[in-house]
């Protein structure tokens, strides 16, 4: 039978389960409420055994619910006789609790893409779960290709088991050019505190529907595992490299103008070098004016990117990344993205997920600038199942047209 679970039986029933999300985690539900949502922990229990579990988010319009599992529940879906009991139960208890349906964004993958979009892997029981499910009553909202679903339908994943430097070698020539270039400009990466989530905020407010609060408690609900990373420019040191790239840039064009007057047999080479060296030096002037203004306004240095991270068991997922646009030049995300990867690979992490992308096989993609952002560090495409919807009372065709709150966007 249905039972109300604890959050003890609930975490406990968790941490034996072998497929398992950070939303799946109480610390999530904690958050939510201060959402306005009302959660239930609700178990299969049989002679004491937890069989099966689930979180259920609850909206409520006037005397009727509405609910929202979210990554679906914590259930072996390829063991029909099982589904079949759970969905039957937890009908009748939500019907009786005056819940008009449920939508679940199970973390059942369909296949798995490498940095070319080659299919690398599919689940070969994923077709049996699929079928289990909409026999059962369980209607599939479709394969969405961008972020429609209530969580990502493709997330981009990267195994960092391996040594960091292997990490670092697997990621595309471009960026690890970038990364190095954001080092030397004077970037570096530190440990935030509930200060900085007012910084984050204001970076991310524009991408996301949730409000501050919501940052904020995801911050410390999780607690110790819950870190805000930020990359930092030292504007003193950026105006500094600056004035060095530009005297040696001008030493540069000092000793092609003496090669091109003593009318050498390349004169015509060290001409074209030195049209080239000159819009270099041109280029270096710019950066001084642009990096003394930095200094000036920031003398204690200027936070260009973050990102709020959560750790679950040996996952690391990035929840959300900003960056302030007029920085973007310096390249801080993508040296704090790499940092992050070789943090948590040296504690022992063997997974960073780096959250949501659009689907890559699609032709004029909008959001192909971000999927190409996060796999270009070598990461896995995961697709999943999307969306389903499960009545659970008759009444609801009665309020379908009812509008709730988008309870999902993170």
């Amino acid at each position: 039978m249905i039972k109300e679970l604890t959050i003890e039986q609930f975490n406990q029933f968790k941490k034996n389960f072998n497929f398992k999300s950070m939303y799946q985690n109480t610390s999530y539900m904690e958050v939510m409420k201060n959402q306005g949502f009302e959660v239930l922990l609700l178990g299969l229990v049989d002679n004491n055994n937890i069989l099966a579990a689930t979180m259920i988010l609850l909206e409520k319009k006037g005397k009727t619910r509405y609910g929202y599992v979210p990554r679906g529940y914590l259930i072996d879906y390829n063991n029909f006789n099982l589904l079949k009991q759970f969905t039957t139960e937890l009908k009748n208890y939500l019907s009786n609790y005056n819940v008009l349906s449920i939508k679940l964004c199970p973390p059942i993958f369909r296949s798995i893409t490498d940095t070319k979009y080659n299919i690398t892997n599919y689940n070969n029981y994923y077709d049996n779960v699929f079928y289990n499910l909409t026999e059962l009553g369980y209607k599939h909202l479709g394969y969405n290709d961008y972020f429609e679903a209530l969580k990502p339908r493709f997330e981009a994943i990267i195994d960092i088991s391996m040594p960091y430097y292997m990490l670092f070698n697997n990621i595309k020539k471009e960026y690890r050019t970038k990364i190095r270039s954001a080092e030397n400009k004077g970037i570096k990466i530190y440990k935030g505190d509930i200060n900085t989530i007012n910084i984050l905020y204001e970076q991310i407010k524009s991408k996301y529907p949730r409000n501050f609060e919501f940052f904020k408690d995801c911050y410390l609900k999780y607690e110790k595992n819950a870190e805000i990373l930020y990359a930092k420019l030292d504007t003193k040191y950026y105006l500094n490299k600056m004035q060095e790239l530009y005297i040696n840039q001008e030493n540069e064009c000092k000793y092609l103008n003496t090669q091109i007057s003593s009318r050498n047999k390349d004169n015509e080479k060290y001409v074209h070098l030195k049209m080239i060296a000159d819009k270099k030096l041109n280029e270096y002037r710019k950066l001084i004016v642009k990096a003394t203004k930095y200094l000036k306004e920031n003398p204690e240095g200027i936070i260009c990117s973050t990102a709020l991270v959560l750790k679950d068991n040996d996952e690391v997922y990035i929840l959300t990344d900003g960056i302030d646009k007029k920085y973007r030049e310096l390249n801080s995300k993508h040296l704090l993205i790499w940092k992050i990867m070789e943090e948590y690979s040296k504690k022992g992490y063997k997974i960073l997920n780096l959250g949501a992308i659009s689907n890559p096989n699609i032709l004029n993609n909008k959001y192909s600038g971000l999927n190409t952002f996060k796999i270009n560090y070598n990461a896995l495409c995961y697709e999943y199942v999307g969306d389903f919807e499960l009545i659970c009372n008759d009444k609801f065709s009665l309020f379908k047209n009812i509008k709730f709150k988008n309870i999902l966007k993170i």
